[in-house]
């Protein structure tokens, strides 16, 4: 898979030992720049209930959201244009209608003003609100933010949450993440920082050296980190109870702007990935604003080797520990870069290591999709 030249890493022919000499801009502060016209989560399908108003925050724009009597579920603006109160605090009535708790006007689930209670009950244009696609997919509920028609078909595969029965995949998690969505995105990608920050849990120092490879395919970026004659992770040690040591799998996909789809896990030395057991790490990123994300992630599980007992209580472990890794050590590091590059005065230029190729691929896909949008 060749990308084309315009993507390719400003790390490619150029020798290790230069590394430490490259720099790459980044912008002081966030990005205010969004790519609209794309797939973005909201929230997994089962958040959502049955009669009730759910507000999100996404691409800095207020939305609410809930489920029609009918089926299907309706979103738009969650800014009353009366006195801009949200409609997520006033109350679902009969037909899909939500009323304002301040004056009582009423809401189609297309965002129509459909009741002015108020004189003569006269509706003018200024009173509809904006609405959304939104499609439930692969146990997730999506939303198209852009304004060019939202195809279904363009949400990214994740095929791996259908069909795999409950105990294989862990329940679902949420973090609220005080940075931009990219430092989020540029830290999964970087699959060399688990034998540091995550030591023990995903990562040790016999993978610290590795096979890197990054692909891309269209506008699909994909980083693999791979290692043989390696000591098991702690969290493959529960999935591989006989495979102490073996090779270790990494290969984690980006797709545009902001959803990743991670393979981890261990075989023996010699054997093919597919014959050994691991998970696919799902990893979704919704820009609340340009300092705030979004973030929602599961796991599932492949190739089990453990019975249903053993299953029953790792399901619960493998969420617990991977929710330590994103909250307790991830996080904090890229919530402290956002502050670093908020202090910073001007353009920061960052120095750029081998094992930076994978977010410098991404980013550039990521400009050109902006600059093609008009971002």
């Amino acid at each position: 898979m060749s990308p084309d030249a315009d993507a390719a890493p400003v790390l490619q022919g150029i020798e290790p030992s230069q590394y430490p000499r490259l720099t790459v801009p980044r912008r002081a502060g966030p990005d205010p720049r969004f790519l609209r016209n794309s797939w973005y989560v909201v929230m997994f399908s089962s958040e959502l209930e049955a009669g009730q108003l759910m507000h999100r925050t996404i691409l800095n724009e207020p939305i609410v959201f809930y489920r029609k009597e009918k089926g299907g579920i309706a979103a738009y603006t969650d800014r009353c244009p009366h006195r801009s109160v949200p409609l997520s605090m006033g109350k679902l009535c009969p037909g899909d209608r939500v009323q304002c708790i301040y004056h009582g006007l009423e809401f189609g689930p297309d965002g129509q003003c459909v009741n002015n209670p108020h004189g003569t009950g006269n509706i003018i244009d200024a009173l509809h609100l904006r609405s959304f696609p939104v499609v439930e997919k692969h146990t997730l509920i999506w939303i198209w933010m852009g304004d060019k028609p939202a195809d279904p078909d363009n949400i990214p595969d994740y095929s791996c949450l259908d069909d795999r029965p409950e105990l294989h995949v862990t329940r679902p998690g949420y973090l609220n993440v005080k940075a931009h969505y990219t430092l989020v995105v540029d830290n999964l990608l970087d699959l060399s920082h688990i034998n540091y920050t995550h030591a023990g849990i995903l990562g040790n120092a016999d993978a610290v050296k590795a096979e890197v490879d990054i692909t891309q395919e269209g506008d699909v970026v994909t980083a693999s980190r791979n290692s043989t004659d390696t000591e098991t992770p702690g969290i493959l040690k529960m999935m591989a109870p006989d495979l102490p040591r073996g090779s270790l799998w990494n290969s984690i996909s980006w797709y545009a702007p902001s959803n990743l789809l991670l393979q981890f896990g261990m075989s023996a030395d010699g054997e093919s990935k597919e014959s050994g057991t691991g998970y696919y790490a799902i990893h979704f990123l919704t820009p609340e604003t340009e300092r705030t994300t979004h973030y929602h992630y599961t796991a599932s599980r492949y190739n089990v080797l453990t019975d249903d007992e053993a299953n029953r209580e790792m399901r619960d472990l493998i969420y617990k520990m991977r929710t330590f890794a994103f909250a307790d050590q991830d996080v904090p590091i890229i919530e402290a870069q956002q502050i670093a590059l908020d202090q910073a005065s001007e353009e920061v230029e960052q120095a750029l290591l081998n094992v930076d190729a994978g977010p410098n691929r991404y980013l550039r896909v990521l400009d050109k999709l902006l600059r093609e949008e008009g971002s």
